[in-house]
């Protein structure tokens, strides 16, 4: 089993260092990171190639769940992931 990390930020002017930090702090091995808005699903290319490649046991961790997903709706309709699962 093992722990991804995912990063995200809206803007190109914002930066991803916190979030990469934060990941790298919860003993992610691997991250990926994208500048894109959340606002449109088939914008964010590094987050599908993440849900194509985690395998289940695996845990894919995001700093904020808004940087995973703009609404329970959005996260809901994605595959594979369950946003009642979770580790403190």
């Amino acid at each position: 089993m093992a722990s991804y990390g995912y990063a995200r930020v809206s803007t190109l002017d914002q930066d991803l260092t916190a979030q990469r930090q934060a990941l790298r702090a919860a003993g992610c091995g691997v991250i990926r990171a994208e500048k894109a808005s959340g606002s449109r699903r088939d914008g964010r290319t590094e987050l599908q190639v993440l849900l194509d490649f985690v395998q289940p046991g695996d845990t894919l961790v995001v700093t904020r769940i808004d940087r995973l997903a703009r609404s329970l709706k959005d996260l809901q309709g994605r595959q594979r992931i369950d946003p009642y699962s979770h580790h403190d």
